[in-house]
């Protein structure tokens, strides 16, 4: 029985076909998929899926009475939303502002409310120098401090042009990307003309709001050219899956309709204050009005962000596996004495955890809050929550004091967080794949859309493996791969390779397409030997593949052998140091290794 959690925004094109990226999640017993390809109005839905990661989604429950530190959610940051300090409270406590059912057409809030019509040109993963057929879709974004305007990131995606529209004007105006944060699906737009803003007030933010509080989301959904309101309650707070960046933070469920165009779109309380932004909706036979909000505790971390960097660089990660400690058993094994604590299964090599952090240590606090057994940590007053949520609050380079059980001794260590490195990246960030052509054989990095693109059945259980289930070693550490030959004389022999990694070039390891093309450009051998991971082997003379490049790109209509990131020096900092491929759990999600038991924090 199909579900599917989707984002919400509208997309129209003509005779145009894009890709779903599909991300499954097992709800026993049903198969739930993420899907961050969003909904289209076209002539021909013809839509390429590929097959989906299956994942468990652990519950986080804990009915012993809450004891110890309590975590209160991070307040709403009045410098990150540009409100004065001095009118906090005012901000917050505004009952007297309270919206009525019948008053909300003539809200003063709902003008800050926009539309948003974007035109995208993707990247063309298979054929990396050169772009899909653009196409265009529509959303909601809202305005805040500061003139600018929050929307989805997935509105935004791969854009070419951003306008916006107020309610009630004819005119649109063209708007900028200022920032992009994939993980946390939120983008930050700004525009330049004195028009737009004149006569509007921007939203005001609120606290996280509780189970059954009222809420109403506004924004540009399908069904009508005018401006949508619906309205429900808050069902669950919890971390949550978000599908575009494949991240998992706090998120709000709530009943009330969301679809597709509502992405971007504010929530309101009661006050008239902006909760969060709707982002995701949970579709399924079985279930129906589940929809999900993006709370102001994430919106803040991304502004502030923002503010404090001059550029969004991301939620940070613990960078360890851990697993469950329920078991008494296995907790006294570990001479954990009390009911509380998760295992360290297996640590990134990337993370500062891999210079503090060993196998088998037992994690009991995190900054002072003690950690259950369950991987939960208290939450408000008398709710628990996923331990990633106190690592979610964190800003990228900030530390934090671990309290661990190492052979049954407490110890209490520091470590530094940073965002998760990943060795097949979900998104590519500066848009267009890097690509080498050298004699029709065409290297690139192995990622998430080059695999949605390509199918899972093309790529080989062996390559998928690497992707699911392999670590990145270092920073910058690619998986390259042969994707395909274009055929010529000089590459006879070879036309039928695709999607095989490439391991070694002249007995050298490849540590990413950057350092294979420095090992190309280098050599001065009368052959080039390539070595894949199957133990296949290609050899090309280096005379041959001078003279026949410029004709092959010729006769494919390609305007450059590499891409343009590939034309700058080459820098190693790590010279030889690199060892055989190591495997371990993927960290791409918390819920994606199949166990409940099992976590990345």
């Amino acid at each position: 029985m199909a579900v599917t959690l989707s984002t919400c925004t509208s997309l129209s094109s003509v005779l145009f076909s894009t890709v779903k990226f599909r991300y499954s999640y097992t709800y026993t017993p049903i198969v739930a998929s993420f899907t961050c390809s969003s909904h289209r109005l076209s002539k021909s839905n013809r839509q390429k899926e590929g097959a989906g990661q299956k994942k468990q989604l652990g519950q986080y429950k804990d009915e012993r009475p809450t004891r110890g530190n309590v975590v209160e959610p991070q307040s709403t940051s009045s410098k990150s939303f540009g409100i004065p300090r001095k009118n906090r409270d005012i901000m917050f406590d505004s009952k007297d502002q309270q919206v009525e059912p019948s008053n909300l057409q003539d809200s003063a809030f709902l003008n800050a409310v926009v539309k948003v019509y974007c035109t995208h040109t993707a990247p063309d993963y298979s054929l990396p120098w050169q772009k899909q057929r653009q196409y265009t879709s529509t959303g909601s974004a809202f305005m805040i401090e500061g003139r600018k305007l929050l929307t989805n990131a997935h509105c935004v995606e791969h854009d070419t042009q951003v306008k916006v529209k107020k309610r009630g004007d004819d005119s649109k105006y063209v708007a900028k990307v200022l920032a992009r944060g994939v993980d946390c699906d939120i983008a930050l737009l700004t525009v330049e003309s004195e028009e737009f803003w004149r006569d509007v007030e921007p939203l005001r933010f609120g606290r996280l709001p509780h189970l059954q509080d009222s809420v109403t989301v506004v924004g540009y959904p399908l069904g009508g050219d005018t401006i949508s309101v619906t309205k429900g309650v808050v069902s669950r707070i919890e971390v949550t899956s978000y599908a575009h960046g494949s991240s998992d933070l706090l998120g709000i469920q709530i009943d009330a309709a969301i679809n597709p165009g509502n992405s971007g779109g504010p929530a309101f309380n009661d006050q008239g204050e902006c909760i969060g932004v709707a982002f995701q909706v949970y579709r399924s036979e079985e279930a129906e009005n589940i929809g999900y909000v993006i709370p102001t505790t994430v919106v803040s971390h991304f502004l502030t962000d923002y503010e404090k960097n001059g550029r969004y660089t991301g939620f940070p990660c613990l960078g360890v596996l851990i697993q469950k400690l329920e078991n008494p058993a296995l907790r006294a094994c570990l001479k954990v004495q009390s009911n509380e604590g998760v295992l360290v299964r297996r640590v990134e090599p990337t993370s500062d955890a891999n210079n503090v952090l060993k196998e088998g240590d037992v994690i009991v606090s995190f900054d002072d809050v003690h950690v259950g057994s369950e991987g939960t940590v208290p939450f408000r007053s008398n709710e628990r929550i996923a331990f990633h949520y106190l690592i979610s609050q964190k800003f990228a380079g900030d530390s934090a004091e671990l309290g661990i059980i190492r052979a049954g001794t407490l110890m209490k260590t520091k470590i530094i967080l940073n965002p998760r490195v990943h060795l097949v990246p979900y998104h590519i960030d500066e848009g267009q794949p890097s690509y080498l052509i050298i004699a029709g054989l065409v290297f690139t990095p192995l990622s998430e859309p080059l695999i949605e693109e390509e199918c899972e059945d093309s790529i080989g259980l062996k390559l998928l493996a690497k992707a699911r289930y392999s670590l990145a070693r270092f920073k910058g550490e690619q998986i390259v791969i042969l994707s395909q030959v274009l055929a010529n004389e000089v590459n006879i022999g070879y036309e039928d390779m695709s999607n095989q990694q490439v391991v070694k070039f002249n007995g050298t390891r490849i540590k990413n397409i950057h350092h294979l093309a420095h090992l190309i450009d280098s050599c001065k051998d009368r052959y080039l030997c390539f070595e894949f991971e199957d133990s296949y082997v290609a050899v090309l003379e280096t005379e041959d593949v001078a003279a026949a490049s410029s004709s092959i790109l010729r006769d494919y209509g390609i305007p450059s052998e590499r891409s343009s990131d590939l034309l700058k020096p080459y820098a190693d900092s790590l010279g030889d140091q690199l060892t055989a491929q190591e495997f371990g759990d993927s960290p791409v999600s918390n819920f994606e290794i199949g166990s409940d038991g099992m976590l990345w924090a």
